[in-house]
């Protein structure tokens, strides 16, 4: 799997979520991408979903504490 960068050239991370949430996708879109929003929200306060590979099940997340503190 190939690194994916934000508009600033920075990578983004990667992680995933339990399979019970991409079971959602699945069945309902807009709950799955509730989902989705609302686990990182908790998890990992100041990291904003920037993409979803369904294929490789893999969710990228960009750090935006970095981007307020850069003032981007």
């Amino acid at each position: 799997m190939e690194p994916r960068y934000d508009e600033f050239g920075i990578p983004l991370a990667r992680s995933g979520v339990s399979g019970r949430i991409w079971a959602l996708c699945g069945m309902d879109m807009d709950a799955f991408e509730q989902e989705v929003e609302q686990y990182f929200a908790r998890g990992y306060p100041g990291w904003k979903v920037a993409a979803i590979s369904f294929d490789e099940r893999i969710i990228w997340l960009k750090d935006v504490r970095r981007s307020r503190r850069h003032g981007r």
